[in-house]
Order: C-alpha cells, then structure tokens, then sequence
C-alpha cells in the first residue's frame, strides 16, 4: 500500500483573480469555498463556488469577497448552500463536539434517538456524521469516556465503589464485568498501579537479536525486541513499574518458540496465532487495529492509517500510537511508514523494521 497524495492546499491568492475565480466556478472547487462568494444578477441570490445550483451565465455573475459584501450589494443568501452559514464541515464538527459534551456530562449512555434528536437529524444520518468525524459511534465513545473516568478516579487514589458510581455504573456487577476490558486487569490491581499483578517473561535470540516475550493473566502483554537480555529486562520493569516479575514456567518454551517464528518466518504468521492482552486507550486501540489489517509485506502511511480510522487529522497521535505498541510483529506497527515512503521511526530500530518488511516482501514473492 503506497502512500496517498493529497491536494495542494489552497489560499486566497489561488482565486485573487476574477479568471482564477470563473474557472473555480465552472469545477465548483470546494477548495474554494471559504475565499470567495459569486452572486446571480437576474435571481438576486449569492452562493458558494461549491453550489449545486444551476450554473448562470458569466455575464450575470458577479464576485465578492464575504457575506457582508454581497449582502450589501442587496443580495440574498442562497438556500441551499447556505453561505450566510460557517462551512459544513465546520457546521458538522461543531454539532459533533456539542453531542461528544451531551455523552460526556450523561450518568448513563444517551440513546442514539434522543442524541439525533438533539442534533435535528435522523438517527441513521446522525450515527453515520458522528462516527465520521469522531471517529467511532457514539456508543464507543461514551465507552472511552467512561474508561478515562475509571482510571482516572483509580489512579487518584478514590476507591473502587467511587470510581464505579463516578463513571456512570448502578451496580457493582456490571462494573466488575467491564473491568477487565477497560483496564486491563482487576480494579484492585489498577487501583494500586499493576502492584501484585504477576508477569512470566523469557528471553531468547531471534533473527533481530533477542526478544522478551512477556505474559500476564489475560495474554501476551509485551513482545519487546533488544541487543541485550538484560535492557529487555529493565524495559519490561520500566513499563510495568509495580507487577511482580515471576520466572517463566517449562511450557512457557513453545509460546516464546511461536513468537520467534513470527519474527523469523513470516510465511507461517497466518498459522501463529498469539492470545494478546492489549492495553491502550480506544484511540490507540483503533489505530492498532488498523496496523493488523495492512497485509504481510505492504505498509501503509501514517496520514492513510489516520484517514481508515476517520480521523484524518490525527497524524501525530497515529505515529504516537504505533510508538506506545509494545507488542512487536504481532501488531506490526513496522508496516506503519512516513508519506514520502521513508521508513521513519521505529521503537526497536530502523534497521530492524527495514529487515522486517523485507522479509515479509520475500515470502510473497
């Protein structure tokens, strides 16, 4: 998958001319919208370049800088592109960003009907605007909001019966059954910063050097590549500061082996599947899926991973995420590249993602 170009971006100087502005006109660029207003002599009606209206002839059209020019010139905004309006982009952000506030404040998830109602569109129209522009449903990001709650409370030092009540839970119950999902571990445990959650880990040599595999209750919780045992080691204890280290068990052996397999013999990855426990926020989790999606030996830019999560400007915060994936190959944030196709940074090296993507080009070929 190769990186993606994208428009030149537009200015004002682009439709300074009234040439500049017919010929915007006749394409209604959207780019132009924004930079200037054209206005219908015979209807007494002024539009955005991007209007679906019929097209007027040239010699009854007329342009002006903003609305109040136009306005003053005694022309009527248009009722279908409704340039008196801020953009529809912004129109549409604006309305989002009110419904993400509503989901916020709320005790308990609104429902999607009075969410829409608020907004004044149709449930259907108002569940596709928001993942859109959000990046995920509405139910999602209530989810997400809640979980940021929890931690939060937890990682301040509140109780757990605090902390649940705080987020929005009518019972102990439901809480302790989402617990797991949001925080990775029991609350008790998150409570007290990962103190007395036991993690088994091993070392062993690979094609790139070593690499520790670690696990906890729920899975593999970090596949971390090194020159060293012992920085593995030290980088492990840096990411888990409070769990208890414990030496890895006889069966451990054939885990670590199908973690070298993946790194060594990419051609059997469709047959190594690993039982991850994935820690992250939705966002970083969003993204991680994305990086699982982008097949063996292709890669993907940061700006194209950002725009198959919905949110194309979160260039930074994909790049963030993929640094922050502390499970090497098996989320393969390697494939993850910058937009002029440069392999950029890596957490374990550049020459080690270089070596990764080659081997997986060479098993497809």
């Amino acid at each position: 998958m190769s990186a993606v170009m994208t428009k030149p971006h537009t200015t004002i100087e682009d439709y300074a001319s009234d040439a500049a502005r017919r010929r915007a006109l006749r394409a209604r660029e959207r780019n132009a919208d924004g930079h200037f207003l054209y206005a219908v002599k015979t209807t007494g009606i002024y539009c955005r370049p991007s209007c679906a209206a019929r097209a007027a002839r040239p010699e009854n059209v007329a342009f002006f800088d903003g609305r109040v020019a136009a306005e003053l010139a005694g022309y009527r905004p248009c009722k279908r592109c409704r340039p008196d309006l801020a953009p529809k982009p912004q129109r549409e952000t604006a309305l989002v960003a009110d419904s993400c506030r509503a989901i916020e404040t709320a005790e308990e998830a609104p429902s999607l009907k009075d969410l829409a109602a608020a907004a004044g569109l149709s449930p259907h129209h108002f569940h596709r605007l928001f993942k859109r522009i959000a990046g995920v449903t509405p139910a999602a990001y209530f989810a997400a909001r809640r979980q940021s709650r929890v931690k939060a409370r937890l990682a301040a030092g509140d109780s757990v019966t605090a902390a649940l009540y705080d987020a929005g839970f009518n019972s102990s119950g439901r809480f302790y059954t989402a617990a797991p999902a949001m925080l990775g571990m029991t609350p008790s445990a998150f409570k007290q910063g990962g103190k007395g959650e036991a993690i088994r880990y091993a070392v062993a040599r690979c094609g790139l050097g070593f690499v520790l595999v670690a696990v906890a209750q729920r899975g593999i919780c970090a596949i971390l590549l090194g020159d060293a045992p012992d920085d593995l080691a030290a980088d492990l204890a840096a990411r888990f500061p409070k769990a208890t280290m414990a030496p890895a068990e006889p069966d451990f052996a054939g885990l670590v082996a199908r973690v070298v397999r993946l790194i060594d013999a990419p051609e059997c990855a469709p047959d190594t599947k690993l039982p991850l426990d994935i820690r992250g926020t939705a966002f970083q989790r969003r993204v991680w899926q994305a990086l699982q999606e982008i097949p063996a030996g292709e890669t993907a830019s940061y700006a194209v991973i950002a725009r198959k999560i919905g949110k194309p400007s979160a260039v930074r915060a994909v790049a963030g995420a993929c640094a922050a994936n502390r499970l090497a190959v098996a989320i393969p944030c390697h494939r993850a590249i910058a937009a002029d196709g440069s392999l950029s940074g890596y957490r374990w090296g550049i020459e080690r993602k270089r070596r990764l993507l080659a081997r997986e080009r060479a098993t497809k070929k």
